[in-house]
């Protein structure tokens, strides 16, 4: 039951009106307009026709072949270089090293496609919440008819429990009471009479009525908010980050190639003047075998599974992730932009205290209103109204006999009961002009009944009133008011202060009424400039492309009040164009578009299935409380995946300049082929159990600042070639004196190359504890069991293959000591070289942020 009817939706006229708006001008124009008879329908005829015209009553699909959709996982930046490694791996032979990449390739592209297909399903679960059947007149009878065939003009019948089929002005019937909830975010049903429109997708809980179809498909409410989620979907940071990674590393290791190629041809054909095709194929084989130590197979893997176990534990918390990217964004979340209905309140009406006029006791308001209520109805007032009595078996005290519903031109229930000693009694409640009009008290009574529901109504509170009649409706008595609001979730406050401790900002959007919307975030701490979007959005203003007054009046407000779907949608984008990251909670259609847009969409705990199809992340338990735990592990998952790239990309750096600098300076191969395919293994398949480690919780938003990562990962990378291309000249120097040679048993060449290798397997783990943390690698959090055991695990096989000559040829057991020692004391110039680095980087942004401030100051 309601006691007013809510505000349509501005949707745009169907075609078929010309320039008519079908939703705002009269009945009989609409009738005309649609060139039909009400009492009549359209004939077969002219159904069949209008159906050619305006197309079938369905949401319209793009169909992308299966070999479309699979070509499209084996494209773009890191995928290229992957298939690069993989057919370079072919050209060369070396199968064991195909099959792994190619193994890769196939991973990375199984989980895109997996995360496509969820991802897809929003628009599937709208489908869903179109009717098939609809009962339409046609040739002057009812029938049933496939929904799909419906067109604009078409009449229908509408009835409880009946999905409305399309877009419709209702043109006859009494009453009806439709629940559009998910569509436009009222938290009650309305009440609908002759005249209002009714959206598709809806759902009638009381009454029938019959209707004229206004739109059918795209052009309907529900159709526009689908192709907001057909066009919705923010490309993933972590995907962004990949590529350039990917593009940067690739980038140095072309060009530091194309100069060892240059040296080596100069060298061949100049100086020795000795070149062959056998040249050639060996400069371009190392070349190759350099290019694809360079290209970072395993980071989409190393990622997604780092994400995948960030996913299986937000599963114990009762959340549920449905896009793996979405853990990442929701590690630099700045805003919240919270649904209020169902998630920062509880979704049921409460009764607050009853303002007393004739009664004297407020349980004699509430019982007299429980009275006038149908417990079977499922009415959400009526339900309230009982739950509030103290003791339910009070109702029993009187025999109940005629009901009347609510419907719109009375505006109240009435119902007559019969007390135990047989006396007669009518109870009505409803809206309170309404039962004012019926009891017709005292001027100063009436002037204060219209204070008190004024003073309500700018709390955001509903109210009833309820009156008393013991002489057959002859006279009345006004009992009293009983003030009604859907009261916050007990622990939204707290989660609301929580996240923005975590230096994120929480916005309320809600489809209600903007005083309801200003209490509640009154109630919950939050700040009272919110924002009525249906006035403050212009009708034709495009949803992708916000006007920048409206921007900033977006980012500035703390909430927004009797939103659609088109509102939500164009919020977001609004705040991602500004910089913001974005995170979107919503329950319902209208939210859908929205929450795909969204970085990091989060269906709640009872949300409809087009909203779980559009969500990342999906909640199974009430309320928000669970959002504080995602964003702590997104962060910890997010410090995971950082450390790996600044290892990758340092690692990389080193292994690519020792190569070329020696070719070049020393005219020595460092590393033979086999030895970077190794080093590529020993470095990569491990580092994954990088995923479990333990990771410190960051007090702020974090995100990729990819030319921080990149200056951190090439300072540590240059570190590390300086310590490998120490380590090279004294081997060399060590060859070049007899005594050195027998003192550490470094003989030849060859086992200079078992040196290198050695040190950069066992350094390149070692320098990862340096990578994992900002602050020196033997402060908490300690390195997690699983991860310390792969990094110790990898330096005794390493040690183990140059101690007995595993497929490098093996060096003394002693020189081994002496590596190590050497890797050790390396290990602390790293720190210290990475505790310098943080701290100037952190001044160098504390100085731009003053200036930044001193500047927005000036323009102030």
């Amino acid at each position: 039951m309601s006691t007013a009817s809510s505000p349509a939706p501005e949707t745009p006229a169907d075609a078929s009106s010309g320039s008519a708006d079908l939703e705002k001008i009269p009945l009989d124009q609409v009738l005309k307009t649609l060139d039909v008879d009400p009492d009549k329908g359209l004939a077969t005829a002219e159904v069949d026709k209008r159906l050619k015209t305006y197309g079938p009553n369905a949401l319209p699909e793009k169909h992308v072949g299966l070999a479309e959709r699979i070509a499209h996982y084996f494209i773009g930046p890191i995928a290229f270089m992957i298939e690069a490694a993989a057919i370079v791996s072919a050209l060369l032979g070396r199968w064991d090293d195909f099959t792994i990449i190619f193994g890769l390739l196939i991973f990375n592209a199984g989980l895109e496609f997996w995360q496509d297909m969820k991802a897809s399903n929003a628009l599937a679960a709208l489908k869903k919440g179109l009717a098939p059947q609809a009962t339409a007149l046609r040739d002057g009878a009812f029938q049933t008819v496939e929904a799909a065939t419906l067109v604009p003009g078409d009449i229908v019948k509408i009835r409880l429990g009946v999905i409305v089929p399309a877009d419709l002005r209702l043109v006859a019937g009494d009453y009806a009471s439709i629940d559009q909830a998910a569509l436009t975010g009222e938290s009650l049903p309305v009440a609908k009479k002759p005249g209002d429109e009714a959206y598709s997708g809806s759902v009638v809980k009381q009454g029938e009525m019959t209707g004229v179809v206004i739109a059918t498909g795209a052009n309907t409410f529900f159709g526009r908010t689908a192709k907001l989620v057909a066009g919705a979907g923010a490309v993933s940071h972590a995907q962004q980050a990949m590529f350039q990674i990917g593009n940067f590393l690739i980038a140095v290791a072309v060009a530091l190639a194309l100069v060892m190629v240059a040296v080596q041809v100069y060298r061949d054909i100049v100086i020795t003047e000795n070149w062959g095709l056998t040249d050639a194929l060996d400069i371009l084989q190392f070349v190759l075998i350099l290019l694809v130590a360079s290209i970072p197979v395993a980071m989409p893997a190393v990622f997604s599974i780092t994400m995948a176990l960030g996913a299986l534990a937000l599963s114990k918390e009762k959340a549920i992730v449905s896009r793996l990217a979405s853990i990442e964004e929701m590690a630099g979340v700045d805003i919240l932009c919270s649904d209020k209905t169902g998630t920062l309140t509880k979704n049921e009406l409460k009764l607050d205290d009853p303002i007393l006029f004739d009664a004297k006791d407020p349980q004699a308001v509430i019982l007299a209103g429980a009275l006038a209520s149908k417990i079977e109805d499922k009415d959400a007032i009526d339900t309230a109204v009982i739950a509030a009595l103290k003791d339910a078996e009070a109702l029993k005290a009187y025999t109940p006999g005629k009901f009347v519903p609510f419907d719109p031109v009375s505006k109240r229930t009435e119902a007559t009961v019969t007390t135990k000693d047989g006396k007669t009694v009518v109870v009505t409640k409803g809206a309170p002009q309404a039962i004012v009009d019926l009891a017709k008290p005292a001027k100063d009574i009436a002037d204060k009944v219209s204070a008190s529901v004024a003073e309500l109504a700018g709390k955001g509170y509903r109210a009833l009133a309820v009156a008393r009649s013991e002489d057959a409706g002859k006279t009345w008595h006004l009992l009293g008011l009983l003030p009604m609001f859907d009261p916050p979730r007990d622990d939204s406050a707290q989660t609301i202060a929580a996240v923005r401790e975590k230096g994120v900002e929480v916005k309320m959007v809600t489809g209600d009424d903007t005083a309801i919307a200003i209490e509640t975030a009154r109630q919950l701490g939050l700040g009272t400039n919110i924002i009525a979007a249906a006035d403050a959005f212009p009708k034709d203003m495009d949803p992708d492309h916000v006007p920048e007054t409206i921007a900033d009046s977006i980012e500035t407000a703390d909430g927004f009040a009797r939103v659609f779907p088109e509102h939500k949608y164009a919020i977001v984008k609004a705040l991602q164009a500004r910089g913001h990251l974005v995170a979107m909670t919503g329950d319902g259609v209208n939210d859908a578009p929205a929450l795909k847009q969204a970085d990091c969409g989060t269906a709640v705990s009872g949300a409809t299935d087009a909203a779980r199809g559009a969500a990342a992340l999906i909640l199974t338990a009430p309320g928000l409380s669970v959002i504080t735990n995602a964003i702590d592990e997104a962060r910890r998952i997010f410090g995971r995946i950082t450390s790996y790239t600044i290892y990758r990309v340092a690692l990389t750096m080193d292994i690519m300049f020792l190569v070329v600098l020696s070719t070049i300076f020393l005219n020595f191969q460092p590393l033979s082929a086999i030895m970077i395919v190794i080093l590529s293994l020993l470095d990569d398949l491990p580092v994954m159990t990088l995923a479990y480690d333990n990771t410190a919780v960051s007090r702020e938003p974090i995100r990729w600042r990819m030319p921080r990562l990149l200056s951190v990962s090439a300072v540590l990378g240059f570190a590390s070639v300086v310590q490998s291309f120490g380590l090279l000249l004294i081997g060399m120097a060590v060859m070049a004196d007899p005594a050195a040679q027998a003192m550490f048993g470094l003989h030849d060449q060859s086992h200079l190359q078992t040196v290198m290798f050695l040190q950069l397997a066992a350094g390149g783990h070692l320098m990862l504890l340096v990578t994992r943390t900002e602050k020196w690698f033997f402060q908490p959090p300690y390195p997690a069991p699983i991860l310390l055991a792969a990094i110790i695990g990898t330096q005794v096989f390493a040690v183990l293959m140059c101690g007995f000559g595993w497929i490098v040829e093996p060096i003394a057991w002693t020189l081994i000591g002496w590596i190590w020692l050497y890797l050790l004391l390396w290990l602390g110039v790293m720190g210290i070289i990475r505790i310098l680095l943080e701290r100037f980087l952190d001044h160098r942004m504390g100085e731009r942020a003053k200036h930044t401030a001193l500047v927005q100051h000036k323009i102030a």
